[in-house]
């Protein structure tokens, strides 16, 4: 039970760090990102080249894939989405063009694993499976008889989230980054660079995705379509959450991912193994749910009032009730 919950905990961190990144650019920009979940998997592809080309340990690919997330990330915005914004494209126009950037990060993925493929043997006399291989738990180191990965997913979404918690709340950037996210005319009428602010929030994003795709790299088995798998969890996340809020997209993470292995578990044992192989319908029905009930998420409910609406309820059901049992005894 113990791995079970484990392994929970540390895929329920990997959607975090991207749930977080895509919130964090929504809020700003007003984009959901659809390239998101292929941002990590450079990420991912950074730590196979660091491990066979560098024969490095893939933490390693941890600064490097950042660095290339955040890049990939922030050419999206400068080069895509500003230009189109400046010609009066609408947030569908804009949402349409993430697609489009996916594809060509999905693209320049397949040609760079198709080369490395058959370069590969020719320098080593080795041959590279670059699409399909297994997650690198082989090259991860213990603590505690735990896998590494458990404690560094761990500890980087606390650090992150200590980190984006001083930034929003002790720096004067977070405070203009506030601003910016309540109402950008105004906070750029009171001097608010909020073209830094929109960069910043693009290359943090790309930069946590390309953390959190090096943490997949040691629990998903490494493909250059894995990007279109993983949005739908992390979108999931984010909405679960709360769109507006990045306490909410870390929240959300945490729900979605611990939701999605445990009940993809549970059901797999009842109904057999192949269920295993289904397991994105988890996080589909739990976006559903969401947006039919509560499409603000879980930080945009006004939780007193609910509190208010279930005492009053409450109340009215036991005034009833002792109401009958009144009737009976007086009979």
């Amino acid at each position: 039970m113990w791995i079970l919950i484990r392994d929970a905990i540390t895929y329920a961190c990997m959607l975090i760090l991207m749930s977080i990144g895509l919130t964090l650019t929504y809020i700003t920009t007003k984009v959901p990102n659809f390239a998101h979940g292929e941002i990590a998997i450079i990420g991912l592809y950074t730590a196979f080249s660091v491990l066979h080309l560098l024969h490095l340990t893939p933490y390693a690919a941890i600064p490097i894939a950042f660095v290339l997330g955040a890049g990939a990330a922030l050419a999206l915005y400068k080069l895509v989405l500003k230009p189109l914004s400046a010609r009066g494209a609408t947030i569908d126009h804009l949402m349409i063009a993430t697609l489009g950037y996916d594809m060509i990060i999905f693209a320049i993925l397949n040609v760079y694993a198709e080369t490395l493929r058959e370069l590969y043997p020719r320098f080593t006399g080795k041959p590279l499976k670059t699409r399909g291989f297994m997650p690198f738990k082989a090259h991860d180191f213990t603590l505690a008889g735990q896998p590494g990965v458990f404690f560094t997913s761990l500890a980087t979404v606390l650090i992150c989230t200590l980190a984006l918690h001083l930034l929003l709340t002790k720096t004067r950037f977070g405070i203009a980054m506030r601003a910016t996210i309540e109402n950008p005319d105004l906070a750029s009428v009171f001097g608010v660079n909020t073209e830094l602010v929109y960069t910043v929030s693009w290359i943090l994003a790309g930069g946590l995705a390309g953390l959190a795709g090096v943490f997949l790299s040691f629990y998903f088995r490494g493909d250059t379509c894995l990007g279109f798998v993983l949005i739908v969890p992390v979108f999931t996340a984010s909405i679960v959450g709360g769109f507006y809020s990045i306490y909410g997209a870390i929240l959300g993470g945490a729900i979605a991912g611990l939701s999605e292995y445990l009940i993809t578990y549970a059901i797999s044992l009842a109904v057999g193994p192949w269920f295993l192989g289904y397991r994105i319908t988890i996080p589909l029905i739990m976006l559903a749910i969401t947006l039919l009930l509560a499409p603000e998420g879980l930080t945009g409910i006004e939780w007193s009032k609910v509190l208010r609406q279930l005492r009053a309820k409450l109340a009215g059901l036991s005034s009833r009730a002792v109401a009958r049992l009144a009737g009976v005894v007086g009979r």
